[in-house]
């Protein structure tokens, strides 16, 4: 049987397969097994995998990441002191200095981007 360490059936599973993999990859074992026992569970990967992981041996941790609270979102408003009503002035001021450098630029022609010796060339055709 398993031991729960806080750990969730998937946390377990995956941490249980992937010893098993290693250990059916010929990875060295992190615990002495007798011979006699190793037959009787017929070198099964993923026995071994379970006795290393109830022995408490294994170097696997599982980092769980908790959600943010209300408290903390405003928290990070208040630090960055920016509010909507000020993203939106500065995404319309970005708008405009990009449109002002769109009027400077003129649109390529496709006639501009061919040398002369080609456009006379294709007239000629």
């Amino acid at each position: 049987m398993i031991k729960q360490e806080g750990y969730s059936k998937y946390e377990m599973t995956r941490i249980l397969g992937a010893r098993a993999l290693q250990i059916a990859m010929n990875a060295p074992l992190l615990i002495k097994i007798k011979e006699e026992d190793l037959g009787k569970i017929n070198y099964d990967a993923l026995k071994i995998a379970e006795i290393e992981l109830n022995s408490g041996i294994l170097p696997i941790s599982i980092h769980k990441p908790f959600p943010m609270k209300k408290r903390e979102l405003k928290i990070i408003r208040k630090v960055l002191k920016i509010t909507d009503e000020e993203k939106e002035k500065l995404e319309i001021k970005e708008e405009e200095e990009i449109a002002k450098e769109g009027e400077i630029m003129e649109l390529a022609n496709p006639e501009d981007e061919m040398e002369d010796g080609e456009s006379e060339e294709s007239e000629t055709e």
